[in-house]
C-alpha cells in the first residue's frame, strides 16, 4: 500500500471574509430607512437582510432554537419518512465522550420544533448510513479507538497478523494475549479478541492431489507492554503466542512488520443498526464482516446495500473487501470481488444498475489508489475510468450531486482540495453526462473561491443550494467561506444568495426538509482563531435556510391521494392551484455525513391535470426509482414548490 503524501505544517494562509458596507451614505439614509443604520454598521446589515424584498431575492438564514440539553456535535443527519430529522454525534469527535461511553443522537421534529434524545448503543461517529426500502435507516460502522498523533503515542504498536496452520479448527485469542518476537525478544499485547480462521487445504483441480495448506489469518492491533522507544521494532519477525497448548503451540503464531511509535489512525467497528422512525429507536442487526470507519453505504437496484471502504479494526484502509446487506435477512455477505477506494467514496446508483464513482471522498487512503472517477459494474467488477478532470489532485473533500432530473444522469462535482492536510482547494464545478456514450468531465461554472467541504442540497424547484466550506484544510487560517449560492442546471449558472452566519467546514452537512427549507449543521474547525494558535471548538449551532421561493405570496397545496404508488403506477391528488401547476417530482430524503450524500435524487414525474387536481405517474425503472419513501413536490408557474407529501414506492 502506498503511503499518504507528506502533510504541510499548519499555517495562517487566508484572511476571514470582510463584510462590505454600502458605498454611498445617501443611499443608505434615503432608500434603506432610518439614520440609525449607518454606513457599514452591523445594524444596517441586519436591517438589510431582513427586508421583505431582500428575502424574496436572496432567501434568509435563521438559527434553530435548540435547548441546551439537546445540543450535540452533529456529524451525521438523515431525514426520516416521519418528517423528523435524526442527528447523530456518537462520541462527536470528542475522546472524553468516547472514554466515558457517552454516545448521542437527537431526533428533531421540524413541525413542532420538539427534540428527543435517542439512546445510542455504540459509537456511530464516522459510520455510514443509507435509507432502506421500508423507511428505516441503516447505520453501519463507527469508532472503535481514537487516533493518536505522533508525539502522543507512548507505546510502540501496530498490526499483528496471526496465522493458524490447523485445517481442522479456527482459534479465538482473547484480548490481552501476549506475543513475543523470536528474534527481537520483545513482547506485545493484543487490545481486542481476534478470531483466526482455520487453514485451507489446496488441491490440484485436475488430479485432486493435495498440494499445500494455506494458513488461516486474523488481524489484531498490539502494543508493547511498556512505554518507550526502546520497545520499537524495525524489521519483520515471527512471534510466539503465549497461553497456547498442545498442537496450537506449533500451528498458531504471529508475524508483524515494524511496531513503532508512529501515528495511530482511527479504528473502525463492525456493528450495524437499523433506526426505526416509528418506534424511534436503534435495532441491532448482524454486524458487518469487516470493521469500517468512514465507510460509504450505497443502495443497489434490488434494495440491498453495498458497504465499502473505511478504516478497519487496526486503523488500515479496508483492502477492497466490499460486502452487501440484505434488509430481508438483516445479514451481510462479501461481494466476492475487491474494489479499492479512499474513505467515504461518493458512489451513486445509476439508472442502468451500474455505479458511478465521482472521485469525491473524505480523505483516508493512498494518494494513488482508487481515486480515478468512473463507472463500476457491480456484477462483473469492471471499472471504466472517466477522463477530463482538469484538477484531479483536488477531488478530496468535494461534494457530488446527481443533478435534477435524475433521468438525465448528469452529475456535478463541487469544490474539493488536495489529499490529506493540503492547503490546496478548488473553485471548480465539474460536470459529466453519463448518457453520453463516451462520458467526459468538463468544467462548469466556478465558485468565487477554492472550497473544501461544500454542502450541496437539491431543492424542489430543481436548483441546487451550495453553501459553506473552507478554502484551507478544516478552516485553517480563518478560511471559512461564508457564502451561499444556488445552481441552475438548465442554465449552468450560479446565483449568489443570502450569506450564512456560521462558517462550516469538516464534519458539516445539509438536509432538505419537507417544507422546502434546508437545515445545515456541524463544523469542526482545527483552530478557533486566524493565527492557528487556539484549538477549535465543534460548532453545535444549527442554521435553517429559507429559499426565496418561500417568500412569495402563496405556494401550491396538495391533499388526498395514495400513500403508496407502484413503479409504473399512477396516483391522483387534489390541489386548488391545479391550473397553475407545471412540474412534479419525487425527492429521496437525505442521509449525509462529511458532505457525502449518495441518497438524494430528484425524479421527474409525468403529470396530467384533472378537474380538481393532478395525476402523476412513477417511472418503471427500479434503478432510477429505488424502493423506499420519497417526498412528492409540485411546482407552479413561478417555480414555487408545494410542501412535500410522503409517498412510498414499494
Amino acid at each position: 500500500m502506498s503511503a499518504l503524501p507528506v502533510r504541510p505544517d499548519y499555517r495562517k494562509n487566508r484572511a476571514r471574509r470582510i463584510l462590505i458596507g454600502v458605498a454611498v451614505v445617501a443611499v443608505v439614509a434615503g432608500f434603506n430607512g432610518p439614520a440609525l443604520y449607518r454606513y457599514g454598521s452591523a445594524e444596517y446589515h441586519e436591517y438589510k437582510i431582513n427586508r421583505p424584498e431582500y428575502k424574496a431575492a436572496n432567501g434568509h438564514w435563521d438559527f434553530l432554537d435548540v435547548p441546551s440539553e439537546y445540543r450535540i456535535n452533529s456529524i451525521h443527519a438523515a431525514l426520516l419518512h416521519t418528517g423528523k430529522v435524526l442527528l447523530i454525534a456518537g462520541s462527536g469527535n470528542n475522546q472524553k465522550n468516547f472514554d466515558a461511553k457517552k454516545f448521542e443522537s437527537v431526533l428533531w421534529d421540524p413541525k413542532t420544533n420538539d427534540f428527543k434524545l435517542i439512546p445510542t448503543p455504540k459509537d456511530m461517529f464516522c459510520a455510514g448510513h443509507t435509507q432502506l426500502p421500508d423507511g428505516k435507516l441503516l447505520v453501519a460502522g463507527g469508532t472503535k479507538r481514537y487516533e493518536k498523533l505522533k508525539g502522543d503515542v507512548t507505546k510502540a504498536g501496530g498490526l499483528m497478523i496471526v496465522h493458524n496452520e490447523d485445517p481442522d479448527k479456527p482459534i479465538t485469542l482473547p484480548a490481552g494475549t501476549k506475543f513475543t518476537g523470536k528474534k527481537n525478544g520483545k513482547t506485545f499485547v493484543s487490545k481486542d479478541p481476534v478470531l483466526v480462521k482455520r487453514a485451507k487445504k489446496v488441491f490440484d483441480p485436475a488430479t485432486g492431489r493435495f498440494l499445500r495448506t494455506e494458513a488461516g489469518l486474523g488481524r489484531i492491533y498490539v502494543e508493547a507492554e511498556e512505554s518507550g522507544k526502546s520497545h520499537e521494532t524495525g524489521t519483520e519477525d515471527n512471534y510466539r503466542v503465549h497461553g497456547l497448548k498442545g498442537s496450537d503451540t506449533r500451528n498458531v503464531y504471529g508475524i508483524a512488520q515494524k511496531l513503532a511509535l508512529d501515528k495511530k489512525d482511527f479504528q473502525g467497528i463492525k456493528e450495524a443498526y437499523e433506526f426505526d422512525p416509528v418506534a424511534e429507536k436503534y435495532i441491532k442487526v448482524d454486524p458487518m464482516n469487516e470493521a469500517r470507519w468512514y465507510p460509504t453505504l450505497t443502495t443497489l437496484e434490488d434494495g440491498k446495500v453495498l458497504s465499502l471502504s473505511g478504516l478497519d479494526e487496526i486503523g488500515q484502509i479496508v483492502p477492497g473487501k466490499d460486502e452487501i446487506y440484505d434488509p430481508e435477512t438483516r445479514t451481510w455477505e462479501y461481494t466476492g470481488f475487491e474494489r479499492r477506494f479512499p474513505t467515504y467514496p461518493a458512489i451513486f446508483l445509476m439508472d442502468n444498475g451500474k455505479l458511478f464513482y465521482s472521485g469525491s471522498n473524505a480523505g483516508y487512503g493512498p494518494a494513488d489508489v482508487g481515486r480515478d472517477p468512473g463507472v463500476w459494474d457491480p456484477e462483473t467488477n469492471d471499472f471504466e475510468k472517466i477522463p477530463g478532470l482538469s484538477d484531479p489532485d483536488r477531488m478530496e473533500t468535494s461534494a457530488t450531486v446527481m443533478l435534477p432530473p435524475a433521468q438525465d444522469q448528469k452529475f456535478m462535482v463541487i469544490g474539493g482540495g488536495g489529499v490529506g492536510e493540503s492547503e490546496k482547494s478548488s473553485e471548480k464545478s465539474r460536470l459529466v453526462d453519463l448518457k453520453d456514450p463516451k462520458p467526459r468531465f468538463t468544467d462548469g461554472a466556478s465558485l468565487d473561491k477554492g472550497t473544501r467541504y461544500p454542502s450541496a442540497s437539491l431543492l424542489p424547484d430543481d436548483s441546487v443550494l451550495v453553501t459553506g466550506g473552507s478554502e484551507d484544510y478544516r478552516g485553517r487560517g480563518g478560511s471559512n467561506v461564508l457564502e451561499a449560492r444556488t445552481y441552475d442546471p438548465k442554465k449552468g449558472t450560479y446565483t449568489r444568495v443570502a450569506d450564512p452566519r456560521v462558517g462550516r467546514n469538516y464534519h458539516s452537512g445539509s438536509v432538505l426538509l419537507p417544507d422546502g427549507r434546508v437545515l445545515i449543521f456541524g463544523s469542526d474547525s482545527l483552530f478557533a482563531d486566524d493565527a492557528n494558535t487556539k484549538p477549535g471548538v465543534f460548532e453545535q449551532r444549527i442554521e435553517i435556510y429559507t429559499p426565496p421561493y418561500l417568500f412569495r405570496d402563496a405556494r401550491p397545496g396538495i391533499s388526498g391521494g395514495p400513500k403508496s404508488i407502484e413503479r409504473g403506477g399512477s396516483g391522483t391528488y387534489l390541489s386548488p392551484q391545479a391550473a397553475k401547476l407545471r412540474t412534479a417530482k419525487l425527492m429521496r430524503p437525505s442521509a449525509v455525513t462529511h458532505v457525502t450524500d449518495v441518497d438524494q435524487r430528484s425524479i421527474a414525474l409525468e403529470m396530467t391535470k384533472t378537474a380538481d387536481g393532478f395525476e402523476v405517474t412513477v417511472p418503471k425503472n427500479r434503478s432510477l426509482v429505488p424502493s423506499g419513501w420519497y417526498m412528492l413536490f409540485v411546482t407552479d408557474d413561478k417555480g414555487t414548490p408545494s410542501e412535500g407529501v410522503w409517498v412510498e414506492v414499494p
